[in-house]
């Protein structure tokens, strides 16, 4: 039924521009990299797909998101066939979008999150990167640049220990030289036990805070830090993660935070997933952090 009282995102995201926060939609179909073979390249078509099924309006904050200026750019394209080169690719064409107001880019699998923070950063040592994910992302690169490796390869690039943040670090998903890997240099870790003792919003808080000396914060979504009961399409999620409504609550709280400028939601495979619920989770982390950006009230 066509309802002119009950518009849908998918047509807001297509209708006139928005008064409010310019955020620029950009699919990343790139998957070559995952470590367990993955076609998270095809969730940016999916995700699309979903945006039908909701409204533009957030009840539980009473936020209409139409007054974000919204523009689908798209799909990167990328040949995904090396991931040393589809890497290389993803910078340089994220490079030539700019300027761009705050991308939100669908990936595609963890290993995009490399090449886009350094697209977006003006310099790696003036940029926080904030990570909600079940792993550190800090494994060898003996292998090449894969989608357990992100983290790592940024501190190899430049990134400061200390201008990272990860939140809701799983129980029995990472090895403990990992961890003493990140302790040794300086990364903060909020596990999900403390976001679950915590709250969401102390989470964030203590993120961002920690971050207070950057100029700037990525926000990488790793769909993988809910419970797998909720993420059957990622294949890194495991029990005792986030429910879909934790991380639907971190993402508006960062998607309010005047120093976040870009962001990634990846990790979900299509092929894997269970009457598409890891796709809706996906689509509500968005809708949620875009609700946190129109509670900003000024344009970027």
């Amino acid at each position: 039924m066509d309802d002119p009282l009950w518009p849908r995102v998918s047509d807001w995201i297509l209708g006139p521009a928005g008064t409010g926060t310019r955020v620029d939609l950009i699919g990343v179909p790139s998957s070559v990299a995952s470590i367990t073979p993955s076609n998270a390249r095809a969730a940016p078509t999916a995700f699309r797909a979903a945006l039908a099924g909701y409204s533009p309006f957030d009840g539980d904050r009473s936020v209409d998101l139409t007054s974000v200026d919204i523009r689908d750019h798209g799909d990167l394209d990328l040949d995904d066939t090396s991931m040393v080169e589809s890497q290389a690719r993803i910078e340089h064409d994220v490079r030539h979008l700019r300027p761009l107001g705050l991308p939100v880019f669908v990936g595609g699998d963890n290993a995009i999150t490399r090449p886009l923070v350094k697209a977006v950063a003006d310099r790696l040592d003036t940029i926080g990167v904030i990570t909600v994910d079940a792993h550190h992302d800090v494994r060898v690169l003996d292998d090449g640049p894969r989608n357990g490796t992100p983290i790592r390869g940024l501190i190899d690039d430049g990134l400061p220990g200390d201008n990272i943040v990860q939140i809701g670090i799983h129980s029995f998903a990472n090895s403990a030289a990992y961890r003493a890997y990140c302790d040794e240099r300086g990364i903060t870790v909020v596990t999900m036990a403390e976001v679950a003792e915590r709250g969401t919003d102390a989470a964030v808080e203590a993120a961002t805070y920690r971050l207070g000396h950057v100029d700037a914060v990525y926000v990488d979504f790793d769909v993988d830090v809910l419970d797998r009961a909720y993420a059957p399409a990622c294949p890194g999620a495991r029990p005792g993660g986030m429910t879909p409504r934790q991380l639907g609550d971190l993402a508006a709280a960062l998607g309010r935070h005047p120093k976040v400028i870009a962001a990634d939601i990846v990790e979900v495979d299509p092929d894997r997933d269970h009457d598409g619920l890891t796709i809706h989770a996906m689509v509500h982390t968005f809708l949620s952090f875009v609700s946190g950006i129109a509670q900003r009230g000024a344009s970027v």
